[in-house]
């Protein structure tokens, strides 16, 4: 009987790679929020892949870029502490868009992690043709050494099992880590306010995604309702021309954001949910220690 395998690994990237939705593809359930918008994932999100011969963990960090503000210096700190940490590291390149200088910034970067195997992952492989996929492949081999490469497509499903096996043939001998069944190790508080966040971000302004930040300020069953959750949350912008924005025509926008988000977040707890949401201004809280260490992005 083969050994019992688990360990952790992390996918990197620049932003915008597929990386949260490949780890929710593999985990076969939404732990992590996705947005086309860049630098979307602001946190270390686990995703855990149970098996009978082993247990994935699976680490998924803010895209690796060249920081603007102090927030982004703190992300990409956090992104790069984590491949001290795992067992396993997946480069993440996306094949609709051409090889760039950022990744071959990252492969370089990679190439100095030699204590640790480096799978170099091909994304989102359905928005691109047959020929660009070969093109692709042929390009990321040439950016380094790699353990493995394989072309994936989360929406599809085409190469995950390929990526599984893979990964967990690279894990070390070890018992489980997590219980069986738990698929992440956020705490709902969290997650509800990420899924607001996930809702504002469609539709909104260029100008506005980095300046969104939500805060989950109460929330529990309704006393006597054991079947509805009162949420009350907080979307904090960095200036009050934004606010209008996000409202929009009779605050239509806004009402709309709350009603994706109730609908995402009744999923998630499995209850129905009243979702109290209020727009607050923090004024330029990307590049203030103080108002980043209160919405939770510490040193």
């Amino acid at each position: 009987m083969a050994e019992f395998r688990s360990g952790f690994v992390s996918f990197v990237g620049r932003p915008n790679t597929g990386k949260s939705t490949l780890m929710n593809a593999l985990v076969g359930a939404k732990v992590a929020i996705t947005s086309s918008r860049p630098q979307t994932t602001r946190r270390v999100v686990r995703g855990i892949v149970h098996r009978p011969d082993a247990q994935l963990v699976i680490m998924d960090t803010p895209g690796l870029h060249k920081p603007r503000t102090l927030l982004g210096e703190r992300l990409d700190s956090l992104a790069r502490s984590v491949l001290t940490e795992v067992d396993v590291i997946g480069f993440c390149v996306s094949a609709p868009q051409p090889v760039g200088t950022g990744d071959a910034y990252l492969a370089r970067e990679l190439d100095g992690l030699r204590d640790k195997p480096v799978v170099a992952i091909l994304t989102m492989t359905d928005l691109a043709s047959q020929e660009q996929v070969m093109q692709q492949l042929v390009a990321v081999t040439e950016l380094g050494e790699w353990a493995d490469v394989v072309p994936v497509s989360a929406v599809t499903g085409f190469g995950l099992d390929v990526l599984e096996e893979v990964l967990i043939g690279k894990l070390p001998v070890g018992r489980p880590l997590y219980p069986d069944g738990e698929l992440t190790d956020e705490p709902e508080q969290v997650m509800v306010a990420e899924l607001i966040r996930e809702a504002a971000l469609e539709g909104v302004r260029h100008e506005l995604p980095h300046s969104i930040a939500v805060v989950v300020e109460e929330m529990g069953p309704r006393p006597g309702r054991e079947d509805l959750t009162d949420v009350h949350a907080l979307m904090y912008l960095e200036r009050p021309s934004q606010k209008p924005i996000m409202l929009g025509p009779g605050g239509a926008r806004l009402q709309a954001v709350g009603t994706r988000a109730r609908h995402r977040i009744e999923a998630l707890l499995g209850t129905k949910v009243y979702l109290d949401l209020h727009i607050k201004i923090a004024k330029d809280w990307q590049r203030d220690p103080k108002q980043l260490r209160r919405l939770g992005f510490y040193d």
